[in-house]
């Protein structure tokens, strides 16, 4: 089965076809470091992780991912005037903040992550090429702006479906130097009571760019003029994706093959933001619930699907990774299977190839979690240890495998010989504390349980007899 994405531009399912045989290009649009990020922010990476990881995984294709950081805007300068600190000391710390994050949730590291403001040479260009076409203009009110013309380029309203008359006026500079309120800023003059190092020495004037010209430069820069997907939060379309498009393609590029775009984290029907005061940041949440939990959160649900917050959904989230671990560290006591190459399942490759439906592509996961735990019942290892490396496989292209050594397993693939032996250890502990508790010395029994309890190792008593796993991290239902 071929791979089909909703394409936003043409509000359509298509094939997927990369335009070069066997690579892909995509631009993410990324933070703005104004601040730090929370979960409603990081969703867009987890996204688009989930779909490089199926476009390498799945399909074998040599993925460019770029996934920009704007480094400089009005908000950035605001807040660090506000604070009473250089703007890029801000900004930088947030890129940190924000770096850590992702890292905290499993997102694969950006092929290429420029900073806006290390490509103003390019920018400059961009805008060159512009005015040369007719379609961007100096304000005459030497102001220093640089303004893109929409009614230039008639195709412009074409990503969002709108018309020009019917757009809200582009609140991004005084309009008093625009043709038509709804052009946008390229370049942005210098003001007075701005830094000096906000700016940019440039034919057109002292300056800085606009956010639209960033990314169309950054794109071009690192993926040509024409790749196969551009994404990013559903709140850019417009009028920030609607304006890459525009001043892209009237620029003579072919730009973005598919457009799109992941829908937001809501609390009380809400997009979640700091200005609702309900931002939950991902530093916080992770000291609360394991970052694996907060990972399988956010790609449980498809990512054109609006996901609402409420304080159980950490839990949930947890719970599912738990019946996962809980399955793998079972058959990792009786049959290893580092070795055994994991196939993908007819109906995950179906659900992922439809539009990224990962929320089937996980009913398959614990459907196979659920026939390999009755497999271990009726001693079937060899089946058990098949289905665990299917799972592993399928975990894998979700970036929620609990055995991926990014997340600090105590049953990495490659440490099942000494879980095993751990196994033979632990359970020589349990029988003693078993024979204890038939001789009703249970000061014995409950000393054995308090040894095996401060090693890690948390103990739960079955019909089928005591069964144990390695403690993991405290998880919680979170803030309110």
């Amino acid at each position: 089965m071929s791979l089909h994405l909703f394409d936003t531009a043409t509000r359509e399912m298509r094939e997927f076809q990369p335009l070069e045989p066997g690579k892909v290009g995509m631009y993410i649009c990324g933070l703005t470091t104004q601040g730090a990020p929370h979960i409603g922010h990081v969703r867009f990476a987890v996204a688009f992780d989930v779909l490089r990881r199926w476009l390498t995984i799945g399909h074998g294709y040599d993925v460019t991912l770029v996934r920009n950081v704007t480094d400089i805007d009005d908000k950035i300068l605001r807040k660090a005037a506000e604070a009473g600190e250089p703007w890029f000391v801000l900004s930088y710390r947030n890129e940190r903040l924000t770096t850590e994050a992702l890292d905290l949730l499993g997102v694969l590291p950006a092929t290429y992550e420029p900073r806006a403001t290390g490509h103003i040479t390019e920018m400059v260009d961009l805008m060159d090429t512009l005015v040369e076409k007719g379609h961007a203009y100096a304000a005459p009110d030497g102001s220093g702006d640089v303004y893109f013309d929409v009614r230039s380029w008639p195709e412009y309203g074409s990503l969002t479906g709108q018309s020009i008359d019917d757009m809200a006026d582009a609140e991004d500079a005084d309009p008093r130097g625009k043709r038509d309120p709804r052009d946008f800023a390229l370049w942005k003059g210098a003001k007075t009571g701005e830094p000096e190092s906000a700016r940019w020495s440039t034919h057109f004037g002292a300056g800085r760019p606009g956010w639209h010209l960033e990314c169309s430069a950054m794109a071009r820069r690192y993926l040509g003029d024409a790749f196969d997907i551009h994404g990013g939060g559903i709140d850019l379309r417009f009028p920030h994706h609607e304006n890459e498009q525009a001043q892209s393609r009237a620029a003579g590029t072919d730009f973005a093959n598919f457009w799109l775009h992941n829908a937001w984290v809501t609390v009380k029907g809400q997009k979640m933001g700091k200005s609702l005061g309900n931002a939950l940041e991902i530093q916080e949440l992770v000291k609360i619930a394991r970052p694996l939990a907060v990972r399988y959160y956010l790609t449980a649900a498809h990512y054109r699907s609006m996901i609402e917050y409420h304080p159980g959904s950490l839990t949930e989230a947890a719970a599912a990774v738990d019946r996962i671990e809980g399955f793998l560290e079972r058959v990792a006591r009786v049959r290893p299977y580092a070795g055994l190459a994991g196939t993908l399942p007819a109906e995950f490759a179906a659900a992922m190839d439809d539009d990224l439906n990962v929320s089937g592509a996980l009913a398959v996961v614990h459907d196979t979690v659920r026939a390999g735990n009755t497999a271990l019942d009726d001693a079937d290892h060899e089946r058990a240890a098949a289905l665990a490396a299917s799972v592993v496989a399928m975990t894998d292209v979700l970036g929620v495998n609990p055995l991926a050594p990014h997340w600090g397993s105590h049953v990495a693939a490659g440490d099942q010989d000494a879980h095993a032996a751990l196994d033979v250890l632990v359970r020589d502990r349990l029988a003693a504390r078993q024979a204890a508790r038939a001789g009703r010395d249970f000061a014995t029994a409950d000393a054995i349980r308090d040894q095996l309890s401060s090693a890690g190792i948390v103990i739960e008593d079955t019909p089928a007899g005591p069964q144990w796993s390695l403690s993991r991290a405290p998880r919680s239902a979170g803030p309110a």
